[in-house]
């Protein structure tokens, strides 16, 4: 299955919910400030929030002002500007061949997707050639550890793990100086999920960064924030959170698949401006995309991607 054929099978839900949100907007009359103001309210509660919402009605109201417009033409120009919101947060996640090793860090709350996308990005990079060392910094779920040996198994790449209950922060520093040795490519560190509103947790996660610094005073290189598709605008105060205790420079949004929520990935953009690298659209590595601003746009308006690759 191409990956187009997988996105738009993967974004079905988050299309339907977004599509019939807009049913009967645009019903061929001029176009007036009550159209405006029941498209902002129907892009609402797509989940595009509120900020993004305003932005995209108010470049629609520009380019309609007292026109009539069919259903088709006005979801066209809706995808344009949901896209011209998207494509400069359109960035390819990329290991450095500058950094001895490259060093990404995961993060997010429990049941997310983080191990699994873990998992995911070591077959990635592998496959790409580069020396992966997987972390299981997640010491304290035992399903967590024993998840990633069977990633590491099929891809072939080094594992570093501890016991159950081990320090997370003394098993990071062990794994990039093992790195270092070895002359690995990548360090791939697996945290534990954590809730934000869980201090000790958080103050851990800080503890993991700092030793990161002691022996890499440039990383962790990316620091990538795993959300779940589903959980809609609770994203947004789940990123707060997180950039507190560490720079978040990217997001990876995983279980699109399972979401009627997809619109939500447009408010984070244009709340925090960070690059979007990856989606999640179902179970496999290849289900794990990179980011396209305009095919995503287009399908989540129910309208075919402009490349049929």
């Amino acid at each position: 299955m191409s990956w187009l054929r997988q996105l738009t099978q993967g974004l079905k839900k988050s299309s339907a919910s977004a599509t019939s949100h807009l049913t009967g907007i645009f019903t061929g009359q001029k176009i007036n400030a009550d159209t405006m103001e029941s498209l902002e309210e129907a892009l609402i509660s797509a989940d595009l929030g509120v900020a993004a919402s305003s932005k995209i009605v108010q470049s629609l109201a520009k380019k309609y002002d007292g026109k009539s417009g069919d259903q088709d033409a006005l979801l066209e120009s809706l995808s344009e500007a949901i896209e011209q919101i998207l494509t400069p947060y359109q960035k390819i996640l990329s290991v450095s061949d500058n950094n001895h090793p490259h060093i990404m860090l995961l993060v997010g709350v429990n049941g997310s997707g983080k191990t699994t996308t873990a998992g995911k990005l070591a077959q990635r990079f592998s496959k790409q050639g580069k020396k992966v060392v997987l972390v299981a910094a997640d010491t304290f779920r035992a399903a967590a550890i024993e998840q990633l040996k069977g990633w590491a198994q099929r891809t072939s790449v080094d594992l570093i793990s501890a016991d159950r209950g081990a320090d997370p922060a003394a098993l990071v520093y062990q794994a990039i100086e093992k790195a270092k040795i070895q002359q690995a490519d990548l360090v791939l560190i697996d945290t534990a999920g954590r809730l934000q509103n869980r201090v000790e947790l958080m103050d851990e996660l800080a503890k993991i960064v700092r030793v990161i610094k002691k022996l890499e005073p440039d990383a962790p290189h990316d620091s990538l924030i795993v959300l779940d598709g589903t959980v809609g605008q609770n994203a947004i105060s789940q990123l707060k959170a997180f950039q507190q205790v560490s720079p978040i420079s990217g997001l990876i949004m995983t279980k699109l698949d399972g979401s009627a929520r997809g619109g939500a990935l447009v408010a984070l953009a244009e709340e925090f401006q960070l690059p979007i690298h990856l989606i999640g659209v179902g179970e496999t590595a290849e289900d794990l995309q990179d980011f396209n601003a305009s095919a995503y746009a287009r399908i989540l308006l129910g309208l075919p991607p402009k490349n049929r690759e």
